[in-house]
């Protein structure tokens, strides 16, 4: 469980020590030490432990996080369970670049356009322990981008090569002075892909930095346009998978299927101090995509135009010789998205992929919400801390079918404001050993498509997913600050559970069907040992343990209340190590192990467990004053286990057809990665 961050990437140790662990400025706290709640923290050495394409396999060292890839553009990270029977994609999670948010109005969060050699740090909160961010069930992922610290100029280029056409190229350039910062960045990635019909191709231009930058007030600003195209193999029955992975679906495979977008971000954040002790953070985004996927059953052509604002005020005051520190602010999110649908004429094509024909559907969605927040952490005697937080969410969302004639409406609809309550007990027997408790409230909206009777209209009966929280975790240094270790045991109950059931090959209407239990233990330790004055070792190990199932549960006259919840592994098992020279040379080692789960809700069928082996072995050396290199060689997959890297719950099979649970993972596969690193 890497937990390294905000340090250069070669200092993450302070008289060969582990650093205490600084979080981002979203806290309350500034330390992960003092936080109350489970925080993963992945520092730059973390992010860049892999490929630098595919940001699953270092999330997946975080205890309780679980990140499925069927191709760089098909994921679901679920957290302690929460979002496993997502049918594609992410939601239940929130996440944010910077200030901005990357999760849509509609519930959909995505995290892997964003280059990770523009990261300077990623935290995932785990479950809602935080009103800060809507109090998500599953918790919420902070990615901070990285920004030129050192005055002067800086230049970087990187690139990979690997197995299957893989390719990526990074140039990046950087301005600093005592006044500000400028950081422009240009990235292109490329891959034939393992199976048929699975070519990739994205690339981006990122522009950040500050402006205005004084002792009390700065302006950042943030910039990022990517361009992407992916086909898509989809998901193949099990047969398929055990004897013939590196074919797609029959049916996307003919359509030549495909997902292809341009997106634009854009965001001003404004930090300022109006008097002593308290400091303002106010931000405004924008968030545009224009996307178009063919598939065999029609042509989706989507547009998105998501926008917003957010301010937050933190103070520190000493009352009665006590120190108060606390946050409030709100936040505006609106997002409005039109779609159609069109014929896709494939077959008819002779065999040259996709044709749009005739308009089948038009509808335009509007979603609003609203988060107003609080925290409030002080001392109630020597030691012991109380943490208290506070958010309200207003959502209400408006849906017209456009087209045909026929079905033209008008729907408007609001929930009832909720209020996530949290509060937390912090206890500190030394400076280095942390305890706590805590209890919180959280809340998941449904997506739109939810929320529709099969008709198409509004359904007003569909309820937000909502549940209590309850958690006890420690954090703890040994030896010198050599040793970090901690643990977290929770306890979580969703009511209102939501159930997406298919009505069609793409179509699905959600109903609210019971209730699930999330119950888990997580532990993790890192440990730096100095061998000699040359030579270090750095392992670290995490594990989770987990009980998740249906407390109850009835499905269209199914009950499956008492079984195990579907998507999501009972156990996770990680560990690794990190070797380092003076000399520049470096070997990192990460050994998985995932536990099978169940495929569907009656667990009348599982995935299988597996046990993953990645190597990476690269050298740093200087070749001029101010000019550094990299050099690194990896292989994931080493002993080319078979596997599923995501799979689909609760498939169901068309015309006779058997469902296709599965999507292939890669099998053993190689990269090699040259970067150079300019200061002028």
């Amino acid at each position: 469980m890497p937990i390294m961050a905000q340090q250069p990437q070669d200092s993450l140790f302070n008289n060969n020590q582990l650093k205490e662990i600084t979080i981002s400025d979203f806290h309350i706290n500034d330390s992960l030490l003092n936080a109350p709640a489970a925080i993963g923290v992945l520092s730059v050495k973390e992010i860049q432990r892999n490929n630098n394409t595919n940001i699953a396999p270092v999330l997946n060292t975080l205890p309780g996080v679980y990140m499925q890839s069927g191709a760089i553009n098909t994921n679901r990270i679920t957290i302690r369970g929460i979002g496993a029977r997502t049918q594609y994609g992410t939601n239940k999670i929130r996440a944010f670049y910077g200030n901005i948010p990357l999760t849509s109005g509609d519930s959909e969060t995505t995290i892997e356009d964003i280059d990770m050699e523009l990261l300077q740090q990623a935290e995932v909160i785990k479950g809602p322990l935080s009103s800060l961010y809507g109090a998500g069930l599953g918790g919420a992922i902070l990615l901070q981008p990285k920004h030129t610290t050192v005055n002067g100029n800086t230049a970087s280029v990187s690139t990979t090569h690997g197995s299957f056409g893989l390719m990526k190229n990074t140039v990046n350039y950087g301005y600093a002075t005592d006044n500000g910062n400028v950081n422009i960045s240009y990235h292109k990635l490329e891959t034939d892909g393992y199976r048929e019909n699975s070519e990739y191709n994205r690339e981006g231009i990122t522009l950040a930095g500050e402006l205005l930058k004084k002792e009390k007030s700065s302006l950042t600003y943030f910039g990022n346009y990517t361009y992407m195209k992916a086909y898509i193999p989809s998901s193949v029955d099990k047969e398929t998978f055990e004897n013939n992975p590196e074919t797609a679906a029959y049916t996307w495979k003919s359509a030549k299927g495909y997902e292809q977008y341009d997106s634009y971000l854009g965001g001003l954040s404004y930090q300022w101090q109006p008097m002593a002790g308290l400091n303002n953070a106010t931000s405004v985004f924008v968030n545009v995509k224009d996307n178009y996927e063919p598939r065999p059953f029609n042509i989706l052509s989507q547009n998105t135009l998501a926008y917003g604002a957010r301010t937050q005020f933190t103070g520190q005051y000493t009352i009665a010789e006590r120190q108060v520190n606390f946050i409030a602010g709100m936040e505006y999110f609106k997002d409005g998205y039109e779609a159609d649908t069109y014929e896709n004429l494939y077959e008819a094509n002779n065999g040259n992929g996709s044709l749009q024909g005739n308009r089948l559907t038009g509808t335009e969605q509007d979603r609003n919400f609203i988060n107003v927040f609080a925290q409030l952490r002080f001392s109630i005697i020597k030691k012991l801390e109380l943490q208290a937080g506070i958010n309200y969410n207003k959502t209400s969302f408006e849906l017209k079918n456009t087209f045909p004639q026929e079905v033209i409406s008008n729907d408007d609809y609001s929930y009832d404001g909720i209020w996530s309550p949290q509060v937390s007990l912090l206890y500190k027997p030394t400076t280095l050993q942390t305890l706590y408790v805590s209890a919180s409230r959280g809340f998941s909206l449904p997506v739109i498509e939810e929320t529709l009777n099969p008709e198409g209209t509004i359904n007003p009966d569909i309820k937000p997913e909502n549940g209590y929280n309850f958690e006890v975790g420690g954090k703890f240094y040994f030896l010198n600050k050599k040793l970090f270790t901690e643990f977290a045991v929770y306890n979580m109950q969703v009511n209102d559970l939501l159930v997406a059931q298919r009505v069609g090959e793409d179509q699905y209407v959600g109903v609210n069907a019971g209730e699930t239990l999330h119950r888990g233990i997580e532990i993790g330790a890192n440990y730096y040992w100095e061998v000699s004055r040359k030579c270090n070792l750095q392992p670290y190990f995490a594990a989770s343990i987990g009980n998740y199932e249906f407390k109850e549960f009835n499905d269209n006259g199914n009950d499956y209340s008492g079984n195990e919840l579907t998507g999501v592994p009972k156990n996770k098992i990680n560990a690794g190590l990190r070797a380092e020279m003076d000399f520049g040379l470096y070997l990192t080692a990460d050994y998985y192990y995932l536990d099978g789960m169940p495929l569907n809700d009656a667990n009348s069928l599982y995935s299988g467990s597996y046990n993953l082996l990645n190597l990476k072995a690269g050298y740093q050396f200087a070749i001029l004053k101010g000019l550094t290199s990299n050099i690194a060689f990896g292989v994931n997959n080493v002993t080319d286990t078979h596997y599923a890297s995501m799979v689909l719950v609760n498939a169901t099979g068309f015309n006779g057809a058997s469902p296709r649970y599965y999507y292939p993972a890669l099998p053993v596969n190689y990269y090699g990665n040259l970067s150079v690193n300019y200061i002028f």
